[in-house]
């Protein structure tokens, strides 16, 4: 991962929840692959480590993604938005992909029709 300025950390706007969330792109075909949500904490278990890791709202726990799946993303980047509200990480996603349903992608299906 390229070198991370750990200050910006402190101007990040964490919701009253203290969570921010974070998109999780494709970094070598830009393709959005999921949306979590981290805290301070889990941000910076994600910076230390090069790996993704959340904050999971319903079982109330850190969790690396892939953890028990193999299917581990290698963060690259990290940027944080105009409003300083939301990141987006940009990873390298190692096994057959980022959704827990198997498919490569969260964003699988759609609404509208073609």
């Amino acid at each position: 991962m390229k070198r991370v300025d750990k200050e910006i950390v402190d101007i990040l706007k964490f919701d009253e929840k203290g969570l921010i969330p974070a998109i999780i792109q494709d970094i070598n075909n830009n393709e959005v692959l999921m949306m979590a949500y981290m805290d301070r904490k889990a941000l910076e278990m994600t910076i230390d480590s090069g790996f993704t890791h959340f904050w999971s709202r319903s079982r109330k726990e850190y969790w690396k993604k892939g953890e028990t799946s193999g299917n581990v993303q290698e963060v690259k980047e990290i940027f944080y938005d105009c409003d300083e509200d939301t990141l987006l990480v940009r990873v390298i996603q190692h096994g057959s992909g980022a959704c827990h349903t198997g498919e490569r992608t969260c964003f699988f299906r759609s609404i509208t029709k073609t």
